[in-house]
């Protein structure tokens, strides 16, 4: 097969010096709500089109990659006294895979716990392209089904307005759960 940046042939979608050269990441911090942090591994003009691809039929194996390079290199350099959950926003299959459990599931490792299926929207409105008004006018509905998680990290793919992660932290809360930060692969503000 040939990768699908630099068209040379590899044996996976990205080759190693594709890798090497383009997926490195680069942790930025973004401040939302009343100073909740969110960090995020690639600016969205850049890995926007890989991102992309969670609508194709490449998208499982791309995120794959994504997830490795960047949330895998995160959990390498993270530790915490007890375990942390990992909770992935509404990872429900969408187009064949739930592409935030992917991200989840790069996480796993001794401190961090990936609890998948506890947060869901009860909305299936897209967010894509809309406003901050259109967003905030049209909540996603969190429900979270957890239990016995005291602190957690909330994964998404892209944070734009912060919406979202501001509603999946404030439905957290009210269950009992601290959430300590939320990790995205790319921050949309960030053109």
């Amino acid at each position: 097969m040939r990768c699908i940046l630099c068209h040379t042939y590899s044996f996976s979608l990205i080759c190693a010096a594709c890798r090497r050269r383009l997926l490195a990441p680069s942790l930025s911090i973004r401040i939302i709500g009343d100073g909740f942090k969110v960090y995020s591994f690639y600016n969205y003009a850049d890995a926007g089109p890989l991102i992309k691809t969670k609508h194709t039929h490449i998208g499982a194996s791309v995120y794959r990659i994504l997830a490795a390079e960047s949330f895998g290199w995160f959990r390498s350099d993270f530790s915490f006294d007890t375990p942390v959950a990992v909770i992935p926003v509404d990872d429900r299959p969408k187009s064949g895979y739930a592409h935030t459990a992917i991200l989840a599931r790069a996480l796993n490792s001794g401190h961090l716990r990936p609890r998948y299926g506890t947060l869901h929207a009860r909305s299936d409105i897209s967010y894509s392209g809309k406003t901050l008004a259109f967003r905030q006018s049209h909540p996603r509905r969190f429900h979270y089904t957890g239990k016995g998680v005291e602190t957690a990290i909330i994964v998404d793919d892209i944070i734009t307005t912060g919406t979202t992660i501001l509603e999946a932290k404030e439905v957290l809360e009210k269950a009992g759960v601290t959430p300590l930060f939320a990790l995205t692969l790319a921050d949309a503000s960030q053109r």
